[in-house]
């Protein structure tokens, strides 16, 4: 293999991919991952990590853990998917992708491995990562999950704090049908004696918590039953912060925090990274407040993180976000709304196939302009199809062949104080950021 690009065509190929590919690339069990890992002498075990899981918010906690962590000093790995321009983007070491060279050494060096184990794509980036982070001698990393926890390839490390953001439904097919059902899946990354953060406390979830982490004596926290948000205000533009303002649960002490993600969700996931910076601490991670401070607010800078309610520009205002289930996209909506009340909104939006297109598109605005269009990965809900979904649930707009070609179409319709929102998906993000 004599270039990057014909080593990304040889992974794409011939290892199943579930972003790109959906069921036939979900494995059962650990044991490919294991085998590999095996085979290149266990590198996890040579550096710390930190286990992050959850359906809507793990991207950005896991971005903000390694910014902090930076910040402090340490020498951060930081293995996160699905990736939205460069696949090097999932393996980052103090914010720096993997070199083009290194993914290629790892797979030819590695091909009599892949022959013999068949690993899927999603098992050999895990294992490109956990190799990665041994060469650069890595002090600790943050890996974020998958699809699940209990059976995804990242499940082979004994983290020093595992965090789990919230439940919410998404890839049912996969993890169950109820929120219970998710939650004991996700739950799976608890580990013996191993302290573990949840983001919020569920009704229908915090009992599955709760009893995994007696099972396995893990001591538990919700961060939600420790920080009450007070106030919340957020800064629109190119460089969009939002500023919070906590109350630690029964004590009146005041907790300020500026955070580079503004988007309408983040003051849950500041919210779980504070209560995980403190078990850190316990733990005797040294965190000084003002690597705290500076690492929320420059997430961005430090890792590279995008498509995170993300400003694409000002006149008109364009923002763009991944959320691609319906909690995620919830609060973006209600925020869109908020931001383009007294203003025309077009909404550039795709999705792809294995979604809940009817419990979405019934959430989104009714008066808004649209712009359906298919995210080109072989798993996107082709446009019309779509549009057709759309207009039974009262939203009107046109079809278009590519995302460029939406957003473009979009941008010639909108005047200069009008909004464009682009979504639905990752991977229609990926195409515009």
């Amino acid at each position: 293999m004599s270039s990057y690009q014909n080593t990304l065509d040889y992974l794409f190929a011939q290892l199943p991919m579930f972003q790109r590919q959906g069921a036939s690339a979900f494995k059962k069990d650990l044991g490919n991952t294991i085998a590999l890992c095996e085979a290149l002498g266990n590198p996890h075990h040579e550096f710390r990590s930190i286990h992050v899981a959850g359906t809507n918010g793990k991207g950005s906690t896991s971005h903000f853990l390694a910014s902090i962590l930076q910040t402090e000093g340490y020498r951060v790995g930081l293995y996160t998917s699905p990736h939205l321009k460069d696949f090097r983007e999932r393996i980052r070491v103090n914010g720096e992708m993997i070199s083009e060279d290194a993914v290629i050494r790892f797979t030819e060096d590695n091909r009599q491995h892949f022959d013999r184990i068949r690993p899927s794509f999603f098992e050999m980036t895990v294992a490109m990562a956990f190799h990665h982070f041994r060469e650069e001698k890595v002090e600790i990393a943050v890996i974020e999950t998958g699809l699940g926890g209990r059976l995804d390839s990242t499940n082979i490390i004994t983290p020093v704090l595992s965090v789990i953001t919230n439940i919410g439904h998404d890839h049912q097919q996969f993890l169950g049908e109820t929120l219970a059902e998710i939650a004991g899946e996700k739950a799976g990354i608890i580990k013996t004696r191993i302290p573990v953060v949840i983001g919020e406390r569920q009704e229908e979830t915090s009992h599955v918590f709760a009893v995994r982490a007696r099972e396995v004596s893990a001591p538990v926290r919700f961060a939600s039953d420790e920080l009450e948000l007070l106030d919340s205000a957020s800064q629109l533009g190119r460089d969009m912060v939002l500023s919070l303002h906590y109350c630690r649960s029964g004590s009146g002490v005041s907790v300020k925090a500026i955070s580079g993600l503004s988007g309408p969700h983040q003051h849950k996931n500041v919210r779980t990274v504070l209560c995980a910076v403190d078990v850190l601490r316990h733990q005797g991670i040294v965190i000084s407040d003002g690597s705290l401070k500076i690492g929320l607010r420059e997430v961005i800078h430090r890792t590279g993180i995008l498509g995170r309610w993300q400003c694409l520009g000002e006149r008109p205002f364009i923002l763009c976000d991944t959320a691609h289930n319906k909690e995620g996209i919830a609060p973006i909506v209600q925020q869109v709304k908020a931001i383009s009340e007294g203003r025309k909104l077009h909404i550039v939006w795709g999705m792809v196939s294995d979604k809940d297109h009817g419990a979405i598109i019934a959430i989104l605005p009714k008066d808004a302009n649209y712009y359906f269009c298919r995210p080109d990965i072989p798993r996107g809900l082709p446009a019309e199809e779509l549009r057709e979904k759309a207009e039974l649930l009262g939203l009107k707009g046109t079809s278009f062949n590519s995302v460029v070609d939406a957003l473009r179409a979009a941008r010639m319709a909108a005047s200069k104080d009008d909004v464009i929102f682009v979504g639905g998906s990752t991977f229609v993000v990926a195409e515009v950021v």
